[in-house]
This record gives structure tokens, C-alpha cells and sequence, in this order.
């Protein structure tokens, strides 16, 4: 059970510093976004030391998110973005699998996909440009030649 008074719990903090560049992933979102004007007009947050971005809206981005380990820190990190533009309507969402983290969410809620095309319309929605998305998609879900299947061999063949 989560118990934020745990003294192994980390303490609950969320501060933005001043330069996007300080991100550890700052490059990753010039390398990948469609409008890479919103990487400057980004939020660097920082929790348990390590400064990620929080990418506003705008452009081809129509929502966003920010992965926290528990339900303490998502609720710092969305009070922090609170005071930015470009986040609207933040929301916590709790995570329903345990092997993914909760996050942070804004802007319009990402579409429920079913079906080989999610990839392509999840990059879309959250603005990735579509080199980044094809890149995505072809090391997701490798296309490789069928061989030819070699003749069966008898066991007892020479």
C-alpha cells in the first residue's frame, strides 16, 4: 500500500528550472516534434532530481503528458503546471496496469485505439512530425522477408 508518510517515501517535490536544455530529454523532443518551437515554450520539471520536459500544447500537439511515480508527485507536477501556459484542463490519471507509471495528462484526452494504426494516430495527436512516427513504427513493428521454407529432411536421411 502507497503511504506517503513511509520515511522510505522520497520527498514530494516538483520545481521547473529555468532552461528547457537542462532536460534530460530535450533532445529527443527537437529530434521528434513536428512544431519544435514548443520545446522552448516547455516546461523543465524536476522531480527526485532528474529534470524532464513537460511539452505544452499547440501546433499539431493536442495533449500532453507527464509520467510521475505516485499519485504525491503527480499532484505536485500538476499544481506546478497549473501555473504555465499551455497545459489546460490537467488532470491525474491513475494507471490501470502496474508495470506503467500514473501521469500528469493536458489538453484533449488522447484517443482509445484498437488496431494497427494507434502508433501512427497517438504520434499525430501528441505532434510528433512523420519521420519520427514512421521511424517509431518501423522499429515497433519490424516488417522483415518471408524466407523460403527449406525442404522438411527425413531424420534418417544421409
Amino acid at each position: 500500500m502507497h503511504n506517503p508518510n513511509s520515511a522510505r517515501h522520497p520527498v514530494v517535490t516538483a520545481t521547473a528550472i529555468g532552461d528547457p536544455q537542462d532536460a534530460y530529454d530535450y533532445d529527443y523532443y527537437v529530434r521528434r516534434l513536428e512544431d519544435t518551437w514548443l520545446v522552448e515554450k516547455s516546461i523543465a520539471v524536476r522531480i527526485m532530481r532528474m529534470p524532464f520536459l513537460a511539452v505544452p500544447v499547440g501546433g499539431a500537439r493536442r495533449g500532453g503528458y507527464y509520467p510521475v511515480p505516485c499519485i504525491c508527485f503527480g499532484l505536485a507536477v500538476r499544481d506546478l503546471l497549473r501555473e504555465h501556459a499551455g497545459f489546460p484542463d490537467l488532470r491525474l490519471h491513475w494507471s490501470q496496469d502496474p508495470e506503467t507509471s500514473d501521469v500528469v495528462e493536458w489538453g484533449e484526452k488522447p484517443p482509445r485505439l484498437w488496431g494497427n494504426d494507434d502508433d501512427t494516430t497517438l504520434g499525430r495527436f501528441y505532434g510528433y512530425s512523420e519521420t519520427a512516427i514512421a521511424a517509431f513504427t518501423r522499429r515497433r513493428h519490424p516488417t522483415t522477408p518471408s524466407s523460403a521454407m527449406p525442404e522438411p529432411c527425413s531424420p534418417t536421411a544421409p
